[in-house]
């Protein structure tokens, strides 16, 4: 009498009619494959996040940094930590926490309102308001602190310039700490915008429909039903801009310091670049602005667990539109004017000084109608042997870390979502700590962690990609995961039960299904990948110069026609690879 199967179960175990269970034959062999593979993932996760973030743990509590033959726990002190609570880092905590809280304030103010406006209301040309919602992303934010800085400085400001060719008296300074509230303000608030949007889209109009039946009037509904739904959203961008605003370095080093601000992240770098390096109690630093960011997103998760929120339902409802009546008109200006501020003024001054005689003008007016603009400056940094090798670099190590942190992202999250192999949890969670840990402290760690393992990566353009793909391992194992959580299981199992094993079903089964999603993962890594100036900082060499790297660089040493020429062929590259991106992306889901 023949015997039916049933396919193996995710345990790798064959049921018979009967309900007995038997293990395969096999069962035994693979289970040490198993085990070996989880403790080699967790070795790569163990080398790229948690070794990093150990040394800087390690170094704050020594009084010697990690190096070659210097590890020792016998000089522990705690002397490291008086440097935190000095006054030079007191200030600088102080003001990374009006710039953390400001930032999403105007974050929150800019982005919030293009998305209510362009989500849920009448307002004329949303299709133009929700491109100017997204337009400083493709500026990466030091590109923007440039070009304000270009703009709003006291004396050569070209605003300040211009405002003398009309007969005004100069009115911005852009070095002082409103304006860098307001700068990390409106560059981070395309993270708003996205969040807040996506609120609003998906939220149930019969709530609404409920408050205006029992009589509240159209600002009541909005205040006491609409925005309150949209907490989780609303508090989800807030603690997000709070950490990025916070950690934030390049934009606080080209505008804060030339205002004689500190934050804790340059008061870090300014530690790690002194005469001698006083890299422990940087790490000491390090570690009291790791505990704000976990403080602050630890006070956003109790505050959303005490509510529930839940609006969407199986129904398939759209949002009413509110009528704004005479504020239609008003609406669209302020989005122009927001478009104006992050696009138009920060690209025309990179275009004007760029193609400027020299950085420094007498006349706006002037200089145009002198004719004096020309592109001899475009054209040296296309001729320039550093600015093609940055060029390169730059493609290098973000096609690099692209490609491999989606292939070790679909991996994990591959164990955690897939299988039931002991301990596959704790990858993810080391997964997500980069999420936690300032890019500058990463930075900091991954520098001592390639000066002491014996491999001869440092000073090459390997470890550049094993910085890049450590420090985006949270959005990849996010990409990966949600990618792999659509699929049913039961399609891999399908192949198995019809003689492949489980390494070709993957391959062969659901590594195609997941083409869209893993598509989108290496694309969103790579754009990261191309805007990161923070985490390289303290491992290039001259000849592993990133394009970012440049152009703080020919800032901070004056070279602003340079720069400013390299930041526009910089941010084209950046739009022509995310239009590529797009294009690609929606060739694959017309395809799939």
């Amino acid at each position: 009498m023949t015997t039916h199967t049933s396919p193996p179960d995710a345990t790798g175990v064959i049921t018979t009619p009967r309900g007995s269970k038997r293990r395969p034959a096999s069962s035994a062999q693979a289970q040490p494959r198993k085990v070996a593979g989880i403790v080699a993932l967790y070795g790569v996760l163990g080398i790229l996040i948690l070794l990093p973030v150990a040394l800087v743990v390690l170094s704050a509590f020594t009084s010697e940094t990690p190096r070659p033959g210097n590890i020792s726990l016998s000089n522990f002190t705690l002397s490291n930590f008086g440097t935190v609570f000095g006054p030079g880092a007191m200030r600088a905590a102080g003001n990374s926490l009006l710039v953390g809280l400001g930032g999403s304030a105007v974050a929150l103010l800019c982005g919030g309102f293009l998305a209510f406006v362009t989500a849920r209301t009448n307002a004329p040309a949303r299709k133009f308001l929700y491109f100017a919602g997204l337009v400083p992303m493709f500026l990466p934010s030091f590109v923007g602190a440039l070009a304000w800085g270009l703009l709003g400085g006291p004396n050569a400001g070209l605003l300040n310039i211009l405002a003398r060719d009309l007969g005004f008296a100069p009115f911005m300074n852009i070095y002082t700490l409103p304006g860098l509230i307001v700068l990390l303000g409106i560059y981070y608030a395309p993270y708003a915008f996205l969040l807040i949007h996506a609120s609003f889209s998906l939220m149930n109009p019969d709530l609404e429909e409920s408050a205006r039946v029992h009589g509240a009037t159209p600002g009541q509904v909005l205040r006491r039903v609409t925005f309150p739904l949209a907490t989780p959203a609303i508090l989800g961008a807030a603690i997000l801009i709070f950490t990025l605003t916070v950690e934030n370095f390049p934009v606080a080093q080209m505008i804060g310091s030339a205002g004689g601000l500190d934050t804790l992240p340059t008061y870090i770098f300014r530690l790690m670049n002194s005469a001698p390096s006083r890299g422990n109690e940087a790490a000491a630093v390090a570690i009291a602005l790791v505990l704000v960011v976990l403080i602050v997103t630890a006070l956003q998760r109790r505050v959303i667990s005490k509510r529930t929120f839940t609006t969407v339902s199986g129904k398939g409802l759209k949002p009413a539109k509110v009528d704004l009546g005479w504020f239609r008109v008003p609406a669209l200006i302020l989005g122009v004017l927001y478009f104006v501020i992050t696009a138009v003024l920060p690209i025309g001054a990179l275009l004007f000084v760029a193609m400027h005689d020299s950085p420094y003008v007498a006349s706006v007016i002037g200089s145009i109608q002198a004719g004096n603009l020309n592109f001899n400056a475009f054209a040296e940094v296309l001729t320039n042997p550093t600015a093609h090798k940055a060029t390169m670099n730059s493609l290098v190590v973000s096609i690099s870390a692209a490609v491999i942190g989606t292939v070790i992202a679909f991996i994990v999250s591959y164990v955690v979502n897939r299988t039931r192999v002991p301990g596959r949890a704790g990858l993810g969670y080391i997964s997500m700590i980069p999420l936690a840990v300032p890019a500058i402290v990463l930075g900091l760690g991954l520098l001592w962690t390639w000066l002491l393992i014996p491999l001869p990566v440092y000073g090459t353009l390997v470890v550049m990609v094993i910085a890049f793909t450590a420090a985006q391992m949270p959005q990849g194992f996010q990409g990966a995961s949600a990618g792999i959580l659509q699929i049913h299981q039961d399609l891999e199992d399908s192949a198995v039960m019809h003689g492949a094993n489980r390494i070709r079903a993957i391959w062969r089964v659901t590594v195609p299904l997941l083409r869209v999603p893993l598509t989108s993962t290496f694309l969103l890594l790579l754009m990261l990948s191309m805007r990161e100036l923070t985490v390289p900082l303290f491992l290039f060499t001259t000849d592993t110069r990133l394009l970012s790297i440049v152009i703080f660089d020919n800032y901070e040493n004056g070279i602003l026609q340079s720069s400013a020429a390299t930041s526009v062929l910089y941010c084209v590259l950046i739009f022509l690879l995310a239009w590529l991106a797009r294009r690609f992306g929606e060739e694959r889901q017309r395809t799939s």
